[in-house]
């Protein structure tokens, strides 16, 4: 059985293909088309599909349009109709208004004819999926768990914001549902946009957050954002004021609001500091909530807050569930996959057969590496050994673009669109942010660590496999902090990657050789990107070098170097 899922109703548009129930192929739409996030939020573009995504899934499993059993798409309109509620705190026609929600809901019926336009046949195969449950079956179904309480947190779905659900041999339950305006999500887009940043940084947002002190504004906090005694929390809608670009009541409650790009004052460090607090304590509370209902030691992640590496920690620590599992895509991407596994599931497709690999996306043969560098006027050099060279750059102090198989999907680089340098200068950190990145000097490094030995560096605490995802800030161990301060953020932490040999032997490999090297088993390790979607292709990569201080760029078995 081939089922296609979709994803496009908000932002991070992407397409996934299952066949007789595994995940064969997934891909974020930015990648190919180079715009962030594929396309803004807004109620005209639902039916705005992610069509090189879909062609790139189709073609990479030589499956045809006609050949496709199923199609889900991760978006209930009828669900959204039924249950949203309006809200007069916004823009006129936009989100929320009546004339906003008829154009939204028009677009998102239009799906079926813009894949009947795009497939060139009339299409009835198609199923809308609710996007929480989307979000439940991208973590649960992959998870490997028999049964798994689910703890679903973003900005919105159809009307919720916040989801608990059970996992199990039937499927995904429904427990409880958090509506609007009552939105972890959302909150993390105000505070970053008060901050001074776009609704999209909310990576920005908690990175800040480990320069501040939480405890500065717990009090003033609460009166945004609260724990509740009976249960979950509570946002109150008129001081969070989501729709509009009004920071009246946070300014009242936190000071003057930042303007992009101008210095951050420390009062903007502890807004970040008390935003984090807070969201630990919410989903702590949720998470409670979530034992006292399922008999179940293994909990599932999914939604944008579960992209957040402190709150991951704070909730696999707590000692309320023996296993954690959140996917590599958690956020609306991954609703592409989720809403797949859903329909399969409901079809009686096959179970237990869903991988968590990450690298799902498109891969270049030699001679398509050849002609890229070609194309670009360079002449790579042939290496028998890539690992192995990689390494004694990056110990040398250069910095390594590292470009391999298959794609990741999802937004962190894992090893395959990566770029790699030497964690044991903090001279390396500024001179990625600053001279590579072009990006704030305050965001962390992370880095890829080879799973044998990283208990002696970092305090891992309970096992997940979602440390191969890069999902955990953990502390590093006493007397090793000095050794690798290029990965460590201004709290101690590091947002580690467990770099296994059977899940990527390239990567492995080249770690091993610089530890051979170094005595250091472990890189730096940020996404090959500059402003910019992650690269994709050969060309992608070739240009992003070409225009950034990266000393080298290793595409398969061929590199160049600044020099050549």
């Amino acid at each position: 059985m081939r089922i296609l899922g979709i994803n496009s109703v908000y932002h991070e548009s992407a397409a996934t293909l299952l066949v007789d129930g595994k995940v064969v192929a997934a891909a974020e739409e930015e990648r190919f088309s180079r715009i962030k996030h594929a396309k803004p939020a807004s109620v005209d573009n639902a039916d705005e599909l992610p069509l090189e995504s879909i062609r790139y899934c189709l073609e990479s499993a030589a499956v045809k349009p006609e050949d496709l059993d199923a199609i889900a798409y991760s978006f209930d309109p009828d669900l959204r109709a039924r249950e949203f509620i309006l809200d007069d705190r916004t823009e006129a026609g936009d989100w929320g208004t009546e004339q906003g929600e008829k154009t939204f809901l028009s677009h998102l019926r239009s799906v079926p004819e813009a894949l009947a336009a795009h497939f060139g046949r009339p299409e009835q195969r198609l199923t809308f999926i609710p996007h929480h449950v989307s979000h439940a079956a991208s973590s649960f179904y992959p998870s490997g768990f028999e049964d798994a309480a689910i703890l679903v947190a973003d900005g919105i779905g159809e009307a919720a914001c916040t989801l608990l659900a059970r996992g199990d041999k039937n499927g995904i339950t429904i427990l409880r549902e958090i509506s609007f305006p009552h939105s972890i999500g959302f909150i993390w887009e105000k505070i970053s946009k008060y901050l001074g940043f776009s609704e999209y940084d909310a990576c920005k947002t908690m990175g800040l957050a480990a320069y501040g002190d939480g405890s500065k504004f717990k009090d003033a906090f609460s009166q945004l954002m609260w724990v509740e005694s009976a249960g979950g929390y509570a946002v109150d809608q008129a001081t969070a004021n989501f729709r509009l670009p009004d920071f009246e009541r946070l300014e009242a409650l936190f000071g003057p609001a930042r303007k992009p790009d101008t210095p951050l004052e420390s009062h903007h460090y502890d807004v970040a500091a008390s935003l984090q607090l807070v969201t630990d304590e919410a989903l702590l509370a949720l998470a409670k909530e979530l034992r006292q209902l399922v008999n179940s030691d293994n909990l599932c992640l999914a939604g944008g807050v579960a992209l957040n590496c402190v709150s991951n920690v704070a909730l696999k620590e707590a000692g309320l569930f023996s296993n954690i599992f959140v996917p590599s895509a958690p956020h609306d991407a991954g609703t592409a996959m989720g809403a797949a596994l859903e329909l399969n599931h409901r079809l009686g497709g096959p179970a237990n057969v869903a991988s968590d690999t990450p690298y799902l996306g498109p891969e270049y043969d030699d001679a398509a590496i050849v002609a890229a560098y070609e194309a670009a006027g360079l002449s790579p050099e042939l290496s028998s050994s890539p690992a192995l060279e990689a390494a004694r750059m990056i110990a040398a102090g250069k910095i390594v673009a590292w470009f391999q198989g298959r794609m990741e999907f999802g937004p962190r680089a894992l090893g395959n669109r990566s770029l790699l340098a030497d964690p044991r200068s903090s001279a390396t950190r500024e001179m990625l942010n600053v001279k590579v990145k072009h990006r704030e000097t305050f965001r962390p490094f992370a880095p890829s660590v080879l799973a044998e030995p990283a208990g002696e560096w970092f305090e891992l605490g309970k096992p997940s496999r979602s440390y191969d995802f890069m999902l955990f800030a953990c502390q590093t161990v006493a007397g090793r902090r000095e050794q690798v301060p290029a990965v460590l953020h201004e709290d101690g932490t590091a947002r580690v990657q467990l770099v296994h040999r059977e899940r990527n032997p390239a990567f492995y490999e080249l770690i091993s050789h610089f530890a051979d090297l170094t005595g250091v088993p472990m890189v730096l390790n940020t996404s090959f990107n500059d402003s910019e979607p992650i690269v994709c292709t050969p060309d992608h990569a070739i240009a992003t070098f070409k225009k950034t201080r990266i000393d080298a760029l290793f595409i398969g078995n061929r590199f160049v170097t600044r020099e050549n």
